[in-house]
């Protein structure tokens, strides 16, 4: 295909970068091994695979245990929340989430209400901003989990993780962020944002479609309701 255009849509998708597709390449031709078998190819898989969630994990200062390969950013959004809906349905039903959430977020939470959960769409301002003082008052004793992105992927706006990272951890409630749009973009620390789940996709920073990511804290495999948030 003749190339006689620029490229201006790299916040919807990113070409692949040629040494991705190199590393690709030599990996389907040379290790296609099953990462579970334990003759000598499984194990050089499983190696990779590992030194694979050890990088993503760098990005964001997290332990590699933490890090779950999904389908897409769209998948790894439903598994965190499905997942702690699920677990914790006898704690609580309520989500809190925003009113501009990409659907990967808001179409699952619709369904949730389908399910008898209630879930409150925090409004934003002409900015794309949530108010802080709406979210603490939207929550409840049954409220399990704040699902806000970290930044839009329409207007780009970045919302105030750390403030919101702060209530969910003094609320002790659970929070989740699709970071797809930031993700190898800004510096992201889990551990100072409070994040106890994190989305992420390879297709917004120059890697394949079908590649997503879900950072899951320890935590949640400590107190339970990580089981439920795997693919």
């Amino acid at each position: 295909m003749k190339k006689d255009y620029i490229y201006l849509d790299n916040a919807a998708t990113t070409p692949v970068d040629p040494r991705v597709i190199e590393v690709i390449n030599k990996h389907l031709k040379d290790n296609y091994g099953n990462a579970s078998s334990l003759h000598s190819l499984g194990l050089n898989a499983h190696r990779v695979l590992e030194e694979s969630r050890e990088t993503v994990g760098v990005l964001i200062n997290a332990q590699k245990e933490d890090i779950i390969f999904t389908g897409s950013g769209t998948e790894a959004d439903n598994i965190a929340i499905n997942g702690v809906a699920f677990a914790n349905k006898n704690r609580g039903n309520h989500i809190i989430t925003s009113s501009i959430e990409h659907h990967a977020a808001l179409n699952p939470c619709k369904e949730l209400e389908k399910q008898g959960f209630k879930v409150s769409y925090l409004p934003v301002d002409k900015f794309g901003l949530i108010d802080i003082e709406n979210l603490k008052e939207s929550i409840t004793d049954k409220t399990i989990l704040i699902s806000i992105a970290f930044a839009n992927n329409e207007i780009g706006t970045i919302q105030p993780i750390r403030e919101i990272g702060e209530i969910a951890s003094d609320s002790n409630l659970i929070f989740h962020t699709d970071a797809v749009q930031v993700f190898g973009k800004i510096p992201i620390d889990v551990k100072e944002l409070k994040f106890d789940l994190l989305s992420a996709s390879a297709h917004k920073l120059y890697g394949p479609k079908g590649v997503g990511m879900l950072f899951m804290r320890n935590k949640g495999k400590k107190e339970g309701w990580g089981k439920y948030c795997k693919p």
